[in-house]
């Protein structure tokens, strides 16, 4: 596979296979989706475009970040998610905006069911610079949009959305 042979099919069988990973809190397997330099993204939500450097973002993690979350997110003794919240995953309009960079953009809605609270709804749009290593997809960067007007009764963003 190479870069110029890539379809929406196939972006769309990876982001979903992503998804299924990531409900199913498999996030070691997720991690090897990502690059060595990948970077992982939360906006806030009234500068969704602004550079990490110059404003405030809810998450903007570098690998070496991530893996460190990702060993937070595993041990028994993180309260704010253990035990794990359940998720379920809805991606669509999996769009293809630019190619090179291969930049993908998708709407995702995430459910997050938890003990003793109301179901939670994360709304937004993921945008994506994947490249091909090895053969296969991975992702650069990882971004969510969330189109919530304001987070604080979305709850913590403790899970990786």
């Amino acid at each position: 596979m190479s870069g110029s042979e890539i379809r929406r099919a196939e972006i769309e069988d990876f982001l979903y296979r992503e998804a299924a990973l990531l409900d199913a809190w498999r996030l070691d397997d997720w991690l090897a989706l990502l690059t060595d330099d990948a970077t992982y993204r939360i906006p806030s939500n009234d500068a969704p475009n602004a550079d990490p450097a110059a404003a405030l973002f809810t998450i903007a993690d570098d690998m070496h970040r991530l893996r460190g979350r990702v060993t937070r997110l595993k041990d028994p003794h993180a309260h704010a998610e253990f035990p794990h919240s359940r998720t379920r995953r809805f991606i669509s309009n999996v769009r293809i905006v630019e190619q090179n960079p291969l930049t993908v953009e998708a709407n995702f809605i995430v459910h997050r069911f938890r003990a003793n609270e109301s179901v939670r709804q994360y709304v937004g749009r993921y945008r994506y610079q994947l490249v091909v290593q090895d053969g296969a997809l991975k992702i650069r960067r990882r971004e969510a949009i969330l189109d919530a007007m304001e987070l604080g009764s979305l709850g913590a963003v403790s899970f990786i959305l």
